[in-house]
């Protein structure tokens, strides 16, 4: 399967992508676009700018159009991402959404499932001062409208992990038909 792990910063996405990693030995990660970018030398604006956002959503594309056809990959994050951060993003009255839809459509249906990390009531990862935890729970709330409501009609198979690392594991896993 091809396989997306998605929410807001610090939900464990990249934990839960390393204990799957583990479970499914078959199977290959794709790092984040903000990590791969970073190594390539693209330099963020801190906090990160709109454009930021846009190369991310770009590059975030093109891994799922390069790894198409591709079987038993775990893509760390995936283009829905991007779109929480930029619908949320301060400047998003200058993002041009309907440019980027059809595009994201189909590197959406690419993916067999896109596993959802949502902020949980008990937080089980400290958000550092610096950071904004009302941007933090904005994109958390515009993903899950994205992932539930499906307004751009995506018409994607998502699966909400909830719990310690080892019961969301269990919960993909279970999903997958394995133990």
């Amino acid at each position: 399967m091809r396989i997306a792990v998605t929410g807001s910063h610090r939900v464990g996405k990249s934990t839960l992508i390393e204990e799957l990693e583990e479970r499914l030995a078959e199977y290959r990660v794709v790092d984040e676009p903000y990590h791969l970018l970073e190594e390539e030398g693209y330099e963020f604006a801190s906090p990160p700018c709109l454009e930021d956002f846009l190369e991310q959503l770009r590059r975030s594309m093109e891994l799922l159009e390069d790894e198409e056809g591709t079987r038993n990959v775990l893509f760390d994050r995936c283009p829905l991402d991007f779109l929480g951060y930029l619908l949320t993003h301060e400047d998003s009255d200058s993002f041009e959404l309907e440019e980027w839809l059809a595009r994201v459509r189909s590197t959406i249906q690419t993916l067999d499932l896109i596993v959802f990390v949502p902020i949980e009531e008990r937080d089980r990862i400290q958000l550092p001062a610096h950071e904004d935890a009302g941007l933090r729970r904005e994109v958390d709330e515009k993903l899950a409208w994205i992932l539930f409501d499906d307004p751009f009609e995506l018409g994607m198979e998502v699966l909400p992990v909830h719990g310690s690392t080892s019961a969301r594991v269990s919960q993909v896993l279970e999903h997958l038909g394995r133990r």
